[in-house]
């Protein structure tokens, strides 16, 4: 089972180096995954799947600082709760 589970926090984090070609391949896949509603994130430590759907906030800086050069981009988007594991609503009498 996905370590990402609705209603719980999950993080994946990696940090390499790479080159031009590699990075490209990545951000390729990022892009296939969002198409296919299905992102998975792994290493050798962790996994990570997520379901990108309906609308996405996208987020784009770039900064200069000397030879210093990075760029960032964020995606976000909220998932909507499963129905199936909603209970349904509570009576008292």
């Amino acid at each position: 089972m996905s370590k990402a589970m609705k209603n719980s926090k999950s993080n994946f984090r990696h940090e390499s180096i790479q080159d031009n070609k590699s990075i490209l391949a990545i951000l390729k896949a990022i892009t296939k995954g969002i198409e296919k509603n299905e992102l998975t994130f792994s290493d050798e430590e962790d996994t990570i799947i997520m379901h990108p759907r309906g609308l996405l906030a996208l987020k784009v800086s770039a900064s200069q600082d000397g030879n210093d050069n990075r760029v960032n981009i964020r995606i976000k988007w909220q998932t909507e709760p499963d129905k199936k594991k909603q209970k349904s609503s509570l009576s008292i009498t």
